[in-house]
C-alpha cells in the first residue's frame, strides 16, 4: 500500500473516534491504572498498528481520568520498549487521545521479556497513588502473537503482585500460552479478533476493564428509621456545576443500585429531589419512613461533560417505640424507682404505669408526661413481688408495652436493747430483746478467747428464740455485738463493752 494512503487512512481513523467523544457520558464509576504494552515491533504493519490506537481510543474514551478515577499508560514493544507516557501524563480525554494519533511504531525485534521488565517497574511506582495502596492495577498486552518470548514467567510474577492481566490477540498466536498469561475467567480476559475487527470487541473488553476498576464511588451511611446520610466521591471539584439527587421508595421487585445500567425504580413520580454544590460529597436524606427501602439516584450536572449517573438502595431501620427498655432502682421496703426509655417526647403524648403484687394484688397506676423517663412507686408491701408494666401512647395512634418483675427489700428492724451483766471475773450474761417478722436468729461477735489468738473475736449464732446466753473466758474489757438475722440482710445491732470487777454489775445499751 502507498505509504501516503497508508497515513491518510491513520487519520481519518483516530478523528472519527475523537469526534464522539462530547456525545458520550463519562464512566466516573471506576478508579485505577491501566497500562497498555503495544506490539510495535517491524511484524505490526503501519497500518495494523493504527488500528490498535484507534481500538485504544474508542476503548478509553468514556473513562474519566485523573487522580482518584483512572489513570492510563501506554509502553511499545520494539527492539528496545519506550515507555510513550505514565500514569501522571493525563487529566482529562482531550490530551490523552491527541497523545494516541501522535504515537509512531518503534519497529525491530518483539523485545517483550524487556518491556514485560519495563512494565513492572510502571506497575509498582504507580501502586500507592493517592495516599492509599490497593487500588486497581491492570496490564492490557495487544499483540500480533508472533514470537511473543518467554513471557509466562513475568506474566505471572505481575499476576502474583495483585496486577489483572488482559490480552488481544490479532494475530495467530500460541492459544495455550496466552491463555496462562491472562487472569482468569479467560473467556473474559483473552481476545483473538482480526485488526479490522477489532470494534467488535470493545464494549466487551471496556465491561471488563469496569468489573476490575469499579469503585464504591457512592454508598449510604448512618441509616436511621428517618434519615440517611449519602456521600460520593466529588468528580465536579474544581468544575462548574451541581449534583442533583432524587430519592425515592423502590417499586416492588427492585433491583440493587450502585453502578451504570443498574439503577433500579423509583416507586411511579413519588421521589423527593434535592441538589448540592460541586464541592460538597454528601447530603442528608430526611423525612423517610421507618423499615422502608430507598433507591437514591446521583447525577452530576456539568456544562462541559456529561456523568453517568449512579444509584444505591438502602432500608431505613424499623421504628424504635418506647418503651424499649425498663429498668428497676432504689429498691427499699416500701418503694423502688422505675425508669424507661428512650425518651422520644416528640411521639408519645403520655405513658401509663401499672403495678401490683404478685400473685393477686391489687392493680395500681400513675401517669406520667411524655418528658419524663422514670417514677418512684411508693407505699409499697416489704419483701414483696411486683409486676410493673409501662405503657406509651404514641402520637401515631401506635401503643407499646413492657413489663418488668420488681422487689421490694425486707424489713430488718434493728436489735431494741443489750444488757451485759458480770458474773465472776471473766464471764458475762447476756440479754438482748428484738422484734420483727421474719427473724431467722442471732449473731454474736466478741473479743477471743483467753486460749485464742488475742484481739480475734469469735463468734456465734443462736435461734430465733433465743434471747440471753452465757460467754466465759473472756479478757478485761471484752466488747460483745449483737446483731438480728433476716432472710435477706443482718439488721442494725448493738455492742457493749465487759468491765470485770468485783461485785457483779448489770450495766448495758438500750435504744
Amino acid at each position: 500500500m502507498d505509504p501516503r494512503v497508508l497515513t491518510w487512512v491513520m487519520l481519518c481513523v483516530i478523528p472519527r473516534w475523537s469526534a464522539a467523544q462530547n456525545s458520550r457520558e463519562v464512566l466516573n464509576c471506576c478508579e485505577g491504572d491501566v497500562l497498555f504494552l503495544v506490539d510495535s515491533s517491524g511484524s505490526v504493519s503501519s497500518y495494523e498498528h493504527g488500528r490498535m490506537l484507534a481500538f485504544l481510543s474508542e476503548l478509553l474514551l468514556p473513562f474519566s481520568l485523573g487522580e482518584d478515577q483512572v489513570r492510563v499508560g501506554l509502553l511499545q514493544v520494539g527492539t528496545k520498549p519506550r515507555l510513550e507516557f505514565g500514569f501522571d501524563k493525563f487529566k482529562s480525554q482531550s490530551g490523552l487521545q491527541g497523545a494516541l494519533k501522535s504515537i509512531r511504531p518503534l519497529r525491530g525485534d518483539t523485545n517483550t521479556v524487556e518491556a514485560l521488565e519495563m512494565a513492572k517497574g510502571v506497575l509498582r511506582r504507580g501502586a500507592g497513588h493517592g495516599g492509599g495502596s490497593g487500588l486497581p492495577r491492570v496490564l492490557v498486552w495487544l499483540t500480533d502473537g508472533v514470537k511473543p518470548g518467554d513471557v509466562v514467567g513475568p506474566m505471572a510474577e505481575l499476576q502474583k503482585e495483585g496486577v489483572a492481566v488482559l490480552v488481544v490477540s490479532t494475530g495467530h498466536g500460541n492459544y495455550q500460552v496466552l491463555k496462562q498469561v491472562v487472569s482468569p475467567p479467560a473467556e473474559r480476559h483473552l481476545h483473538f479478533v482480526d485488526i479490522d475487527d477489532m470494534s467488535i470487541i470493545t464494549e466487551e473488553l471496556r465491561d471488563a476493564l469496569i468489573e476490575i476498576l469499579r469503585a464504591e464511588r457512592i454508598n449510604v451511611r448512618d441509616i436511621s428509621t428517618d434519615s440517611a446520610t449519602l456521600q460520593w466521591r466529588p468528580v465536579l471539584s474544581g468544575r462548574s456545576g451541581y449534583y442533583e439527587i432524587r430519592f425515592g421508595q423502590v417499586l416492588s421487585g427492585g433491583g440493587s443500585g450502585g453502578g451504570p445500567g443498574t439503577s433500579p425504580s423509583i416507586g411511579g413520580s413519588q421521589y423527593q429531589r434535592v441538589t448540592q454544590p460541586a464541592d460538597s460529597n454528601s447530603v442528608r436524606l430526611r423525612d423517610l419512613k421507618p423499615e422502608t427501602t430507598y433507591v437514591a439516584t446521583l447525577t452530576s450536572k456539568s456544562n462541559n461533560q456529561d456523568f453517568n449517573s449512579l444509584s444505591v438502595t438502602f432500608t431505613t431501620k424499623p421504628e424504635v417505640l418506647t418503651p424499649a427498655v425498663v429498668t428497676v432502682s432504689e429498691s427499699r421496703h416500701n418503694s423502688v424507682r422505675v425508669s424507661w426509655g428512650p425518651l422520644q417526647p416528640d411521639r408519645v403524648t403520655s405513658y401509663l404505669i401499672e403495678y401490683s403484687a404478685l400473685p393477686g394484688g391489687k392493680l395500681q397506676t400513675v401517669r406520667a408526661d411524655p418528658w419524663q423517663n422514670s417514677t418512684l412507686l411508693s407505699g409499697l408491701q416489704a419483701d414483696t413481688t411486683y409486676l410493673v408494666t409501662v405503657s406509651a401512647r404514641h402520637a401515631s395512634g401506635k401503643e407499646k408495652a413492657m413489663s418488668v418483675k420488681m422487689c421490694t427489700q425486707e424489713v430488718t428492724p434493728a436489735l431494741a436493747d443489750l444488757q451485759l451483766t458480770t458474773v465472776g471475773s471473766d464471764s458475762v450474761q447476756v440479754d438482748w430483746k428484738a422484734s420483727g417478722e421474719g427473724l431467722r436468729g442471732y449473731w454474736l461477735t466478741w473479743e477471743g478467747q483467753q486460749s485464742s489468738v488475742p484481739g480475734r473475736p469469735s463468734s456465734l449464732y443462736l435461734p430465733p428464740d433465743s434471747l440471753s446466753t452465757r460467754l466465759s473466758h473472756l479478757p478485761p474489757s471484752a466488747r460483745v455485738c449483737v446483731s438480728p438475722i433476716y432472710r435477706s440482710a443482718r439488721g442494725d445491732g448493738l455492742c457493749c463493752t465487759a468491765q470485770f470487777q468485783s461485785e457483779s454489775v448489770s450495766y448495758g445499751f438500750q435504744s
